[in-house]
C-alpha cells in the first residue's frame, strides 16, 4: 500500500467566488488534479500534505479540516490512499515546480470539468461547501 498526502488548496477569485488549485502534469501522467505526493519514512501524513503543496505550488499553506480519504489503484496497480486537507495560503504566488508543468486556480464548477480523476471529482463535490468556507477566511 502507498501512503500519501495533500490539500485541496481553496481562495476566494476576483469575483468573490470560491476557487481552488490545480496542478498540471504531463510526464508520464497528463493530468490535471489536486498537488498530493507520497509520505516519507517518519513523517507524518499532516507534515506532507504541507510539502507536498509547497514543492509542487510554490505555496505555503495551513492545514485546514480534514477531508475524506481518496483510495484507488496507481500505475502500477498498488493500492494508493491519499489523506486531504482543506489548506489557506499564507505565504507565495502559484507557480508550478518539480514535475508539475502548469498550476490553475479555478471556480468549484470549472474545476469539476478540469479534473481528470472521478475520485478527484468526487472529493470536490463532497468538499464544495468546505471550499467555500476556506476561501471566505482569506
Amino acid at each position: 500500500m502507498v501512503r500519501a498526502a495533500g490539500g485541496v488548496v481553496a481562495r476566494r477569485g476576483a469575483c468573490g467566488q470560491a476557487e481552488v488549485l490545480l496542478i498540471y502534469r504531463t510526464r508520464g501522467r497528463d493530468d490535471w488534479s489536486f498537488p498530493k505526493g507520497k509520505v516519507k519514512a517518519g513523517e507524518t501524513d499532516e507534515r506532507c500534505a504541507l510539502r507536498e503543496v509547497r514543492e509542487e505550488t510554490s505555496l505555503s499553506c495551513e492545514l485546514g479540516i480534514e477531508l475524506p480519504s481518496v483510495s484507488y489503484r496507481d500505475r502500477r496497480g498498488r493500492r494508493k490512499i491519499v489523506r486531504y486537507w482543506m489548506m489557506r495560503v499564507i505565504d507565495g504566488e502559484a507557480a508550478p515546480r518539480r514535475e508539475v508543468q502548469a498550476v490553475r486556480w479555478v471556480d468549484v464548477r470549472s474545476a469539476l470539468m478540469l479534473l481528470t480523476y472521478s475520485h478527484d471529482r468526487e472529493l470536490l463535490a463532497m468538499t464544495a461547501s468546505p471550499a467555500m468556507a476556506a476561501a471566505s477566511d482569506t
